[in-house]
């Protein structure tokens, strides 16, 4: 049976990933290692030794606790997905692929035009 900080450590690996824009074959090549072994850390079905954890964090661009951020809300509220947020957000947000490409593309605007798409936003959640 999977370990809940194996799986959280497992689920940041695959969000940065994503965010990032790399595949799993590229993170592979990068730390050393076939890409099924990336699969199989995203699931959290192996555990990460701590040697590869820094090589996947150097690989990603952010410090190792950037793995295990939001993991002491996580077991102090449960399983995140049990309960959804809000009826219009899933639970577990950076798990929506939807919501990850929207991240990347909004970081992908100038900070300027990222800043008023911001205000926009909020204008228009307020709104509904």
């Amino acid at each position: 049976m999977t370990h809940p900080v194996d799986v959280h450590v497992g689920k940041r690996i695959r969000h940065r990933r994503w965010l990032v824009g790399m595949t799993q074959q590229q993170l592979a090549e990068h730390v050393g290692i076939k890409f099924q072994q990336i699969q199989k850390y995203e699931t959290g079905a192996n555990r990460v030794s701590a040697s590869r954890l820094w090589d996947i964090a150097d690989a990603l661009e952010v410090p190792v606790s950037f793995f295990f951020e939001g993991i002491e809300s996580e077991q102090q509220s449960g399983d995140a997905e049990a309960a959804p947020a809000s009826p219009a957000m899933p639970a577990d947000i950076l798990g929506d692929k939807e919501a990850l490409d929207l991240v990347r593309s909004y970081y992908a605007i100038p900070e300027n035009q990222r800043r008023r798409l911001f205000e926009l936003a909020r204008v228009l959640s307020d709104v509904a």
